[in-house]
């Protein structure tokens, strides 16, 4: 996989959602465009080791990461490669609803998912100013893979005005670099 470069520029919070891939055929709703390739692009879990997050990371910075239920294991080899220490995998716990306020029934391999987790890792010596933010968040479900805007807004309060991005983003945040095909590969604020 060709590395595309990251901004030159040193970050203490990692927000990310990965473009997981699926061996399977489809992992959504429709059987016509359910998969994260219909949507995106997607990568293998070697493909996301090999980013160079390290190195856009100060000595002291944490990470958010929303993980595939399916793929536990494949989410704490990405927290290894990328040089952070797992604190908790269910940082953040998306209960997703619908548009119409219902909970969302979601595709599964056992049971139909209706949430998503963000883990939370760290490296050096990375502490919240607050102790009062929940993780359980509910949520309405608009597009395929957006997470809702409240969960950046979270991350700030939970650590501050600090430098940060979010990788594979799929649109723009004030106040937040971002990176990702759906927002021209590179934003810097």
């Amino acid at each position: 996989m060709e590395q595309i470069p990251f901004p030159n520029k040193k970050y203490q919070i990692i927000y990310a959602d990965p473009p997981w891939q699926f061996k399977n055929k489809k992992t959504g709703g429709s059987y016509m465009i359910s998969g994260s390739k219909d949507h995106y692009n997607v990568m293998s879990v070697e493909d996301i080791c090999q980013l160079k997050i390290n190195e856009m990371t100060t000595e002291n910075a944490v990470l958010f990461m929303w993980w595939v239920a399916s793929q536990p294991v494949e989410a704490l080899k990405v927290v290894e490669a990328w040089g952070f220490k797992l604190k908790t995998m269910t940082g953040f716990n998306w209960v997703k609803k619908t548009t119409t306020d219902k909970n969302f029934f979601g595709m599964g391999f056992y049971t139909r998912q209706g949430s998503e987790c963000c883990l939370i890792a760290t490296k050096g010596k990375m502490k919240p100013l607050r102790h009062n933010i929940r993780a359980v968040v509910e949520a309405k479900n608009v597009k395929h893979s957006k997470k809702p805007d409240i969960f950046a807004d979270l991350i700030v309060e939970l650590y501050g005005n600090i430098p940060r991005i979010e990788l594979f983003a799929r649109d723009q945040k004030e106040g937040w670099d971002v990176f990702g095909d759906e927002c021209d590969k590179i934003c810097i604020q």
